[in-house]
């Protein structure tokens, strides 16, 4: 069965997880085996049926890094169109609480300061969110009110 030309792509409420350390964020490598291989990412995921937005993200925290965090206020949200997907992606300003973050499921993972990210390859959808965060957008001595 062939596709509409103009059939409309499956839409994915995606969240993430801004976590400082000092002044660095956490940035996760995406898997070789996966759409967007190998470009870098905030840590998170798609929200589960049933599932609140702050819910999904502590679930995929633990399954993706093995830690636990405390869901903060929203940073910002965006929409990208894929070609094989559109995103509505909501980020979190986010506390660690347990653990410390291993690559269960991503490539490799950083902390890194806002002046790195030009030394990184990341997902499209990103991008806005990075300027902001180059531009200080904020950092963990100006939080959200």
């Amino acid at each position: 069965m062939e596709t509409p030309i103009n059939a409309e792509k499956k839409a994915l409420e995606v969240v993430a997880a801004l976590l400082w350390r000092g002044d660095t964020f956490l940035i996760c490598r995406r898997p070789a085996n996966k759409a967007r291989a190998l470009l870098w990412e905030f840590v998170g995921g798609k929200v589960e049926a049933g599932e609140t937005k702050q819910q999904a993200l502590m679930r995929e925290c633990m399954e993706e890094l093995g830690i636990g965090i405390r869901v903060g206020d929203v940073f910002t949200e965006v929409t990208h169109d894929y070609p094989d997907v559109t995103v509505h992606l909501t980020l979190f300003c986010c506390t660690l609480t347990a653990g410390e973050p291993q690559c269960l499921e991503h490539a490799d993972l950083r902390w890194i300061t806002p002046a790195e990210i030009p030394g990184y390859a990341f997902c499209p959808a990103d991008e806005g969110i990075l300027q902001l965060l180059q531009r200080g957008g904020l950092t963990p001595k100006n939080p959200p009110v």
